[in-house]
């Protein structure tokens, strides 16, 4: 008996320090890295909770496709938001991001209004992609690299723009064909024209009709999307599984509903093996 009050009460304190982590937005780790668990005399796992934390990592480690966010994932900026800075016009930007953060704008409004201020030429995108190489996130071209030894397909899918994000996938090695994201469209002359509408990363849910095409295409069993903000989480269905990334950002409300959150890719290179 007392020697099962002592595993009962270490489990409880194993339960009470997970939780702690998840409300600071400290990194969630595999099972085998750093948690306790109590088993039973049959051999079985007794906390429901760990039960389903030990499931979503090895549906992570069995996913037959990756999806990967861009902006504040891959990458520590947001391509815009750079690009807006870049051209003296991150002030403006920033007033249509909160309007759509609050609820005023939809993502498709706020996307037109932001490039309507901004009003960027190809040369200006073609500069500012030469001069203002965005930072990888640490651990995740190590992270893409594993994924990629492994014959695991790797996407990237954003709300951003593929001119900025271009650079970005060929330092990754993911081919163009493995990128979904919005295109700016330029006159005769290299001036803004428009963006393509008919891009579903142009709407709110558009992230989930990507991965829902790659499905039905490729006959994925077990994709994966990982990313740090709620249209990332919204695209879990039709994903089987996702991933809260908080390394750069950490979004209470993402880290809150993720039923996996990390703080590190690291954290998932090393549940891989």
């Amino acid at each position: 008996m007392i020697q099962w009050s002592i595993l009962n009460k270490r489990n409880r304190a194993v339960e009470y320090l997970f939780g702690l982590a998840r409300a600071l937005c400290l990194p969630q780790s595999p099972p085998s890295a750093t948690r306790t668990f109590v088993m039973s005399s049959g051999g079985k796992i007794n906390n429901e909770r760990d039960m389903s934390e030990v499931n979503d990592w090895q549906a992570w480690r069995s996913a037959d496709a990756v999806c990967f966010d861009v902006d504040s994932t891959v990458i520590r900026e947001e391509g815009l938001d750079g690009l807006a800075e870049y051209l003296q016009k991150g002030e403006d930007v920033r007033t249509i991001t909160m309007q759509a953060m609050g609820g005023k704008l939809s993502f498709r409004e706020a996307l037109a209004k932001r490039l309507e201020i901004i009003q960027p030429t190809l040369s200006q995108m073609e500069e500012f992609s030469s001069k203002r190489a965005f930072s990888l996130t640490p651990g995740v071209q190590e992270l893409i690299t594993k994924l990629q030894t492994k014959q695991v397909p790797v996407y990237l899918i954003s709300g951003g723009f593929l001119r900025l994000i271009l650079p970005v996938a060929k330092s990754l090695g993911i081919p163009e064909s493995n990128v979904f994201c919005n295109k700016v469209i330029f006159d005769d002359e290299g001036r803004y024209a428009n963006f393509d509408p008919s891009a579903y990363t142009a709407d709110t849910g558009g992230k989930g009709r990507v991965i829902a095409d790659l499905i039905e295409q490729n006959s994925y069993k077990n994709v994966a999307m990982i990313g740090d903000g709620a249209t990332d989480m919204e695209a879990s269905p039709p994903a089987h599984m996702f991933i809260g990334f908080g390394g750069n950002v950490c979004r209470p409300a993402v880290r809150e509903a993720a039923k996996l959150f990390v703080m590190s890719f690291d954290v998932l290179s090393e549940a891989l093996g």
